[in-house]
């Protein structure tokens, strides 16, 4: 039987589920590191309302084509977590710059996996997102952005939900618990399985959910 090494996310040999990581030595950049995950949610749904609204009240596209682009604005966030979480997220780190940069936007979760203050990108981060997401949006699909965004955001808050309810509670004793048991694997036991978060589709489609025999 052989042993599988596995791949070497933070800086500690297992990771640490009650400690938490001092990113900064300046108060208030290590302050800034930390939100509570109700504020980029909130955040999220604003800035959809908001959109939505003015889809509605400001555009000629009805209900009826602008529904179903909010659902694929959904489905591609999805697309875009998976793909971000696997190439960006667990990026090489295989210089000095990257190795820090890998660190700081994801080795340090899996370092201190429990660190509730660290499960979503702080404010400014996730209202700048928002607002290049609003840019390319609006630069490929001109007015249908409108019901694309609010989607799109809808998709990341749910995402956030999610990332931040399998780590600080108990699996439900229903379908859900797949999404549990998922990530509780990417921590613990495979880093390169199951980069969906909210989602199992696309390790479906691409061959990364988890191997039931490690």
């Amino acid at each position: 039987m052989t042993t599988t090494t596995l791949k070497k996310i933070g800086r500690l040999d297992r990771p640490d589920n009650n400690g938490s990581a001092k990113m900064f030595e300046n108060p208030v950049l290590e302050r800034l590191s930390r939100t509570h995950i109700s504020v980029p949610i909130i955040l999220f749904f604003t800035i959809s309302g908001i959109s939505l609204y003015y889809a509605i009240t400001a555009t000629s596209i009805g209900l009826l084509v602008g529904i179903p682009v909010m659902l694929i604005g959904i489905l591609a966030f999805t697309f875009v977590e998976y793909m971000m979480h696997k190439h960006f997220f667990h990026m090489e780190p295989d210089t000095p710059l990257k190795d820090k940069l890998q660190y700081t936007v994801h080795g340090v979760h899996h370092d201190y996996p429990k660190d509730k203050d660290r499960l979503a990108m702080p404010p400014f981060v996730s209202a700048a997102y928002a607002l290049i997401f609003y840019g390319v949006f609006t630069l490929v699909m001109g007015d249908y952005a409108l019901y694309f965004l609010p989607g799109f955001l809808i998709g990341y808050a749910a995402y956030l939900g999610v990332h931040y309810a399998v780590h600080a509670y108990q699996p439900p004793k229903n379908f859900l618990k797949i999404l549990w048991v998922n990530h509780a694997v990417h921590h613990y036991k495979d880093p390169d399985a199951a980069f969906g978060v909210s989602s199992p589709l696309w390790d479906y489609l691409l061959g990364t959910m988890p191997n039931k025999e490690k």
